[in-house]
């Protein structure tokens, strides 16, 4: 176990209660970099409060984009343009935010200045070959650590040019990446995805003004055009609310209503998942809000059974696996995962951390190469790792809310990175949760 902050988590109450998750992360890495690219002055509403986005305004300010905070989750970014941002004299440090770094990447490969991006422990074992090399086939040099490791060394002044490039795998940050360079490159930009991915960069280009045709698995794009400010109002993130889905699910009376959740279809495979085995989960007040779908979901607790996950459905829930992996665990008969190899690349390798933890407390697990094969059953206490992902700590947070005794899971520090507050909101909706240290 590791050292540091850690959470004791029991069996609680019945989950019940109103809640709001956090600003969906995706869309405000997003807003604060389309803002700071455009003409004028873009508001930002919802804003997530985390460590990954706070860490993706600190790099633009140091690219001299002025940004203001009136309030908490509220963001005035004073756009510089696409050609207005300015060298960093210090590396440009992006924390843990894979997203970040991947996205930035593709903004700074096409300036006409040197930049380095770092970040913490855990990205810079983050492999980046996948958005360094299509980047290159654009014409840009960007230098690695062995194996496409950070630190990420970018050359400016490059002279992008644009290209038809198929994702050998299915990746909205890489499609992202390449999208963002294709704003500075000269021709045409086309990404082709063997899955579609979430596509918030394409209706956020398109929010801005940027004139650019897509649809599922294709977005194509052209340089020499310009971005203008818009408001930006960021739903409440799905993977955030993820958490609470499963838990008011497989916790016997509870009910949960969770509001104003980001809808976009490309991010809610989970919900199409939990729907196939046997989640109560419905759907009201659907609306649009700066550009994206949004609903509040009402959550009731409903017997589980195994599934096998269509593989269709994963490129749309890759960051909820750790919640699905409980979900699973706490059903009725098997549930088998495949497809899934790229959880073996995120904050932690997550099929062997959730496949080792869940042992722990009693799980029957078998891994495969690219996901696993649980059968559901009893779950008991014990002591888990985390190993610094946030996801993975949230995610046994609700499995030990179906533990027949305490679980101690260790390194939750990373939790703030995506949602800041989870064990508060958890305990004010039922959960038993409580922070502890050197566990």
């Amino acid at each position: 176990m590791s050292a540091g902050q850690a959470w004791v988590a029991a069996p609680g109450a019945p989950l019940r209660g109103r809640l709001r998750v956090p600003g969906d992360k995706s869309v405000s890495h997003r807003a604060v970099m389309l803002g700071a690219l455009a003409q004028g002055v873009t508001r930002v509403t919802g804003f997530l409060e985390g460590e990954d986005t706070r860490a993706t305004a600190r790099v633009f300010e140091r690219l001299g984009v002025r940004i203001e905070t009136p309030s908490a989750s509220e963001r005035i970014v004073h756009g510089v343009g696409l050609h207005g941002l300015r060298a960093s004299a210090q590396a440009l440090d992006c924390g843990n935010a894979g997203t970040g770094m991947r996205l930035l990447a593709g903004v700074l490969a096409g300036q006409g200045f040197d930049s380095v991006l770092i970040g913490d422990e855990s990205l810079s074992k983050r492999p980046m070959r996948r958005v360094t090399e299509p980047l290159a086939a654009m014409g840009a040099r960007i230098d690695s650590e062995p194996g496409g490791l950070p630190p990420l060394r970018i050359h400016g002044g490059r002279g992008l040019h644009g290209i038809d490039y198929t994702l050998p795998v299915a990746s909205a940050q890489v499609k992202s990446a390449l999208l963002l360079a294709g704003l500075y490159a000269q021709g045409e930009t086309v990404v082709r995805e063997p899955h579609p991915t979430r596509d918030y960069t394409e209706r956020m280009l398109s929010a801005f003004g940027w004139p650019i045709e897509f649809s599922p698995g294709y977005a194509r794009l052209s340089g020499g055009h310009a971005l203008r400010a818009t408001d930006v109002a960021v739903p409440a993130d799905f993977s955030s609310a993820a958490f609470f889905l499963v838990a008011a699910s497989v916790v016997p009376g509870s009910e949960l209503l969770l509001e104003a959740v980001g809808m976009n279809p490309r991010r809610t495979g989970l919900l199409a998942a939990l729907r196939l085995m046997g989640a109560d989960i419905a759907e009201e007040h659907a609306r649009e809000e700066g550009g994206e779908p949004v609903a509040d979901l009402r959550v009731r607790y409903a017997p589980l059974h195994g599934i096998e996950v269509p593989e269709a459905l994963v490129p749309d829930m890759i960051d909820e696996f750790p919640a699905l992996f409980v979900a699973a665990a706490c059903a009725q008969g098997r549930s088998r995962i495949s497809g899934a190899a790229e959880l073996r690349v995120k904050e932690s390798d997550r099929i062997a951390t959730m496949a080792q933890g869940l042992r722990i407390i009693g799980a029957q697990i078998e891994e495969t190469p690219d996901g696993a094969i649980i059968d559901g059953g009893a779950l008991r206490g014990g002591s888990v790792d985390s190993h610094g992902d946030h996801r993975i700590a949230m995610s046994f947070a609700v499995a030990a809310q179906r533990a027949r005794d305490e679980v101690r899971i260790g390194d939750v520090e990373n939790v703030a990175t995506s949602f800041p507050g989870f064990d508060r909101l958890a305990r004010d909706c039922g959960f038993e949760l409580r922070t502890a240290f050197g566990l």
